[in-house]
């Protein structure tokens, strides 16, 4: 039993050091559908059993991706500085803290001792890797504009998910600061990711296409951090940041039909934080304006969502248990 077993057992140690960051966008997408079934119990007075079965699964993925991670820094650190090293990867690195901040504020109202103490660290952490990737881009002469994909808003852009639970378990000084890190760059990275998809001279790989989803976050938590900081709720800047998240929504549902070739893989998981992050607005925006169209859209999104992090998550496990996942590309 042990001839048959024992290199399997040593074949499943070595995939480790192949297991991608990007997985930890996997607690980001079910934390994502988690806050959206929780504004939507506000707003519709619903249970909150899905919220905190999402939240469950959340966690479930932060423990069990992040051991995992952990593992692959011990036993495998080159491989781990390498793919941090990556002209491509490198910009999905910072999933790591913000699926921390992601989780901080999903448990802010259940466990705020627990979400303080994540907030500080996703959003200290947050900065910390902006800084560092920036670092890279300015300086490093082997990033060169094909490198520029959707991806690149996740280590800047991703500052604006600080404020969200900023108030009641953080520092709103620290969340305002994060907060004009992440607007300011996304405004700056905007037009840059809009010509490289917009003019084609250097189309992004098919892989990658998932990663157009990406759109969608930046003015959709803008806008609920901005509502987090001001306590605005239905202003006219609230309403251009959301109008601008259905815009995003509509565009990438307009590419279905070519997204839905794309045989599985990880980056399908790019997909589940932002529509639940348009779930989240909407649904904020059904709850604070008098118009039956939002609560459709919001409910059309919910379900979107929903649907979209299940079904990733059980492709994730079926090629897991498959064995085409934490393999070498190419």
């Amino acid at each position: 039993m042990g001839i048959v077993t024992e290199p399997r057992t040593r074949a499943a140690a070595g995939r480790l050091a192949y297991l991608p960051v990007t997985l930890f966008s996997s607690v980001m997408g079910l934390g994502g559908v988690a806050l959206a079934w929780r504004r939507a119990a506000r707003v519709w007075d619903l249970p909150d059993w899905p919220y905190l079965v999402f939240l469950t699964l959340a966690v479930a993925a932060a423990l069990v991706v992040g051991t995992l991670y952990a593992v692959k820094w011990v036993r495998y650190p080159q491989a781990a500085r390498a793919e941090l090293a990556h002209p491509l990867r490198m910009a999905f690195a910072p999933t790591v803290t913000i699926a921390i901040l992601v989780l901080a504020t999903a448990l802010s109202e259940i466990a705020p001792g627990v979400a303080s103490v994540l907030w500080w660290v996703g959003a200290l952490g947050h900065l910390a890797a902006t800084v560092a990737v920036l670092t890279a881009w300015f300086g490093r002469a082997d990033i060169l504009a094909g490198h520029v994909t959707p991806a690149w808003f996740i280590p800047v852009v991703g500052n604006v998910i600080t404020p969200l639970a900023a108030a009641a378990i953080g520092s709103v000084e620290l969340a305002w600061i994060s907060f004009g890190v992440g607007v300011v760059f996304w405004l700056a990275l905007l037009p840059l990711l809009l010509q490289r998809l917009l003019t084609h001279d250097q189309p992004l790989p098919e892989k990658l296409l998932p990663t157009m989803a990406i759109f969608i976050a930046p003015p959709a938590v803008t806008m609920l951090s901005w509502q987090s900081l001001t306590g605005a709720q239905a202003d006219p800047l609230s309403l251009v940041l959301h109008g601008a998240t259905v815009a995003f929504v509509v565009l990438l549902f307009a590419q279905v039909g070519r997204l839905r070739t794309l045989p599985f893989a990880l980056p399908f998981w790019t997909y589940t934080f932002p529509l639940a992050a348009a779930a989240v607005a909407t649904t904020a925006i059904a709850g604070q304006a008098d118009w039956v169209g939002y609560d459709a859209i919001a409910v059309t999104l919910l379900v979107v969502s929903t649907t979209v992090a299940v079904a990733v998550s059980v492709l994730t496990v079926r090629a897991a248990r498959q064995g085409r996942i934490c393999v070498p590309e190419g």
